[in-house]
């Protein structure tokens, strides 16, 4: 699913940015609003499984969902240094999951951390102390209250409002808007775990080394009984027990939960540490556990088991980006029937974005990269995007000036062209684009060389 909304995307010492917001690719890193060595890992062509609660047992994202999705995912929603670079709050929580990739000189103390109250963003919001913290999975986030590392706030409505006006200087959202984040937000399931029966407890298949773990995780501590793993991490309550504890790591902080935590490392408020092994060797050593080295492995096996989950991940091709471009434009279309300009403007410079981005997927007979094959092919989705993109200009300048019926006809338009004209040549191309892994590699192996090349002395 193609969760950029980023119009760049960081590379080997350089971020890219698109044609429309920039003239040039800034080899050199000089044109850019981020630091030089700034990581998205946009171009993975893997990206996080984004599980949907409304949408089990074949159900449908509601059009609050689909609008906070798309909030979500649009620079628009934030401010300053962020909405000039073209970040998201997708660009930290790639599909709702986390970016362990992410890393920006001088605002991450390791890949997969932030500073939030850093100078970069927000200078007012500044602590003049850096403080990377973890950027977190929104799995399950309903569920894990309060929020925060350090849980300072107990309303998740009130920690999205913090994050868009404080910690990137973002315009004071509406108040629909603001519910329908939250809402998305919410909508995100933990992946389901067959390692887990009912409870949290280990199911009747689970190995003797999970068994044995899971028996010490319970166990309690040898010099304060009243502590135990499953203490914190009740397994019936999602792994958490919604309070703050103090276990040496430099101040107080939420508990995590350990679902679906393979997943989300780095571990720790300020991820220092990368692995469950190193998390696990923590413990031993601060609470003084005596645990023996196969003990450790035991209990680094059932944390492993908690931590899965069914399909972590999905590839990123045409498939999944159009499937999100139409979950979009479903919000376009209620939003025109509603004559809900604002929404209107938010949903058309969104799904433009993406569309140019997925342009960007199918390259032209400019990138010397890639052979001449399949160059009609990739030209002919080009040409049909641009087509969309220009409906949705026509859209947005109908919808300002008041024609809602015009912009109702242009909406069928573009729809019906999503339906299997666009799909159609996707797919026709696929193989000659950047979804396909060998041509992908040339591209990047060639920006790197030309990269390499520019970075020599002359």
């Amino acid at each position: 699913m193609a969760k950029k909304g980023v119009w760049a995307f960081a590379m080997l010492g350089c971020v890219v940015l698109a044609a429309d917001r920039l003239a040039a690719f800034p080899l050199d890193g000089r044109q850019t609003l981020l630091p030089v060595t700034t990581e998205f890992n946009e171009d993975a062509l893997i990206k996080p499984r984004e599980a949907f609660h409304s949408e089990l047992n074949r159900g449908h994202k509601s059009y609050l969902v689909n609008l906070g999705d798309l909030a979500f995912n649009s620079p628009s929603v934030l401010g300053g240094v962020a909405r000039q670079a073209g970040m998201s709050c997708g660009t930290c929580h790639v599909n709702g999951a986390a970016n362990p990739k992410f890393y920006m000189p001088k605002m991450s103390g390791h890949p997969g951390t932030f500073d939030t109250t850093g100078p970069l963003f927000n200078p007012k919001a500044d602590n003049l102390v850096f403080d990377p913290v973890r950027i977190p999975s929104l799995r399950g986030a309903r569920f894990l209250g309060p929020y925060g590392h350090d849980g300072r706030m107990a309303s998740l409505r009130d920690f999205v409002h913090n994050v868009i006006v404080n910690e990137f200087a973002g315009p004071e959202p509406s108040s629909t808007l603001l519910d329908a984040m939250v809402a998305y937000i919410q909508d995100i399931d933990f992946l389901a775990n067959p390692n887990l029966a009912p409870g949290g407890r280990l199911g009747p298949l689970a190995m003797d080394s999970e068994q044995r773990g899971e028996a010490l995780f319970f166990k309690p501590f040898p010099h304060n009984p009243q502590l135990s793993c499953a203490g914190c991490h009740v397994p019936s309550a999602a792994f958490v027990d919604h309070q703050q504890h103090d276990v040496g790591s430099g101040g107080l902080f939420k508990t995590p939960t350990l679902l679906n935590a393979n997943y989300n490392a780095p571990y720790f408020h300020d991820g220092r540490f990368d692995s469950y092994d190193q998390v696990v060797a923590f413990f031993n050593r601060s609470f003084d556990l005596g645990l023996s080295d196969a003990e450790r492995q035991d209990l680094v096996i059932y944390l492993q088991a908690v931590g899965a989950g069914i399909s972590p991940n999905e590839y990123e091709g045409y498939v999944a980006t159009t499937k999100e471009l139409n979950d979009f434009a479903s919000v376009l279309g209620t939003a025109i029937a509603n004559h809900d300009r604002d929404v209107i403007a938010l949903a058309v410079d969104t799904i433009g974005a993406e569309l140019r981005d997925l342009t960007e997927q199918y390259p032209d007979r400019k990138d010397t990269s890639l052979t001449p094959d399949g160059l009609s092919e990739r030209m002919l989705v080009r040409q049909a995007l641009k087509e969309q993109v220009l409906t949705l200009r026509r859209i947005d300048m109908a919808a300002a000036d008041g024609r809602f019926d015009d912009a109702a006809a242009d909406y069928e338009l573009y729809r019906g062209k999503m339906k299997i004209e666009v799909p159609t040549l996707l797919y026709n191309a696929e193989q000659w684009s950047l979804f396909n892994p060998k041509v992908h590699d040339a591209h990047y192996a060639a920006l790197r060389q030309a990269l390499e090349h520019h970075q020599k002395p002359q």
